[in-house]
């Protein structure tokens, strides 16, 4: 079945969880799959975050079916090891370690997952990527937004004295707020309860990643690229969308939580790159 796109175009001017370790690392990467086909899709979610945000694109793509999916949770983020350093690098070669045995797969990321996914297509870390949709990236990175993510990045993890008051705080961090993700399959490990008390299970270190240069890394991709943003993201504009990549779109009514906002549009775009080879 083929879902027709809720976007608007910009012209170019589960099996079961799995926890995989990276030998040579030593990192735990939590890890889900399913579905079955001659595609694979790799879902990447965005600073903050967990996979579960991509758990309506991965229902919906499973009801098209012909498509094997795998998500992720990216380290320093929900069920995966932190480290005391990132960097959009870093994240890609441990992430490569992990799907090296995926044949090519279509990889669907949302902001930071954007970046990691146009790493993952330089062709740098030894994996063969058939084509990188990326929702939502921030592009422009002023000195002020640099000066903010570099204070998230040192500031203590804090610590809340029930679950609900750390799911408020995750929601906060993620953009996940209930007028967009009412149920809570979506904040899935987004905390972590601990001796202290429950905590946003996201490392605050993970805000290092910010200001990594969009415009190289869309550059060196050796697979094809499409850009797209919610209609009414305030973080990327259409115009910086359409001077890094010809297929450029603007998913209708969403924000910058597109991919949950709008899952069948995702799915559409993936039909068009799909459609493309």
């Amino acid at each position: 079945m083929t879902y027709e796109p809720n976007v608007l175009r910009h012209e170019a001017t589960a099996q079961s969880d799995l926890l995989r370790r990276a030998p040579w690392a030593h990192v735990v990467i939590w890890r889900e799959s399913g579905g079955s086909g001659d595609c694979t899709i790799l879902f990447l979610h965005g600073l903050g975050a967990t996979a579960a945000v991509w758990t309506g694109a991965r229902q919906a793509l499973e009801e098209r079916g012909g498509c094997r999916w795998v998500m992720v949770d990216l380290i320093g983020h929900g069920g995966s090891d932190p480290e005391p350093f990132y960097s959009v690098g870093q994240l890609a070669a441990q992430l490569a370690e992990t799907i090296r045995l995926e044949p090519a797969p279509l990889i669907v990321g949302h902001s930071l997952g954007a970046y990691v996914g146009l790493a993952l297509a330089s062709g740098w870390f030894g994996v063969r990527i058939r084509a990188v949709l990326c929702i939502g990236p921030k592009i422009a990175w002023p000195e002020a937004d640099l000066k903010a993510a570099r204070d998230l990045a040192v500031r203590p993890v804090r610590f809340y004295a029930t679950e609900d008051e750390a799911l408020t705080r995750y929601r906060r961090l993620s953009g996940l707020g209930e007028e967009i993700a009412p149920g809570r399959e979506v904040l899935a490990r987004g905390v972590l309860r601990t001796p202290d008390g429950w905590r946003p299970a996201q490392d605050p270190g993970t805000f290092a990643v910010a200001g990594a240069p969009f415009a190289s890394l869309a550059s060196a991709a050796q697979a094809r690229v499409m850009l797209a943003r919610g209609e009414r993201d305030p973080m990327v504009s259409p115009e910086e969308l359409r001077a890094h990549a010809h297929l450029a779109y603007d998913i209708r009514g969403a924000g910058h939580n597109a991919h949950v906002e709008d899952p069948r549009a995702v799915l559409g775009l993936i039909e068009v790159l799909l459609s493309a080879d």
